[in-house]
């Protein structure tokens, strides 16, 4: 049994280090373009809605549920809860959507601007 296990040991390292270089090498991030931060953002908005959606009816669920049994004071905290959730997660989504949205429009300006310039610099060429 040792004899078969020698010669795993005796092998070299280097394959095992070209193969993490090679999957490095793969996980670079590539930019998105305009179109897509500007997707992504009306993306974000919807996410934050949901969610907001979903905080603002288990808050009204939970205070109706303390309504009922006889518990006005937790019926209130529990809407309030609700109500903190819907702000606090529309607000974010919100804030984040318009960021990528704003991010993509500066991209497609940027895009514009880039291909004026070079139609601005071919015009300026001397004819021949």
């Amino acid at each position: 049994m040792l004899v078969f296990a020698l010669p795993g040991f005796c092998q070299s390292g280097v394959d095992r280090d070209s193969a993490t270089a090679q999957k490095t090498a793969h996980t670079e991030k590539k930019a998105n373009g305009p179109g897509k931060e500007i997707g992504k953002g009306g993306e974000d908005i919807g996410k934050g809605a949901a969610k907001g959606s979903a905080d603002l009816a288990k808050g009204a669920g939970k205070g109706v549920g303390k309504l009922v049994t006889g518990h006005p004071v937790g019926a209130a905290s529990s809407v309030g809860k609700g109500v903190g959730g819907l702000g606090k997660n529309v607000g974010a989504g919100t804030g984040k959507g318009v960021a990528k949205i704003g991010k993509g429009v500066g991209g497609e300006f940027k895009k514009v601007g880039h291909k004026d310039r070079e139609k601005g610099e071919r015009e300026n060429e001397p004819k021949e």
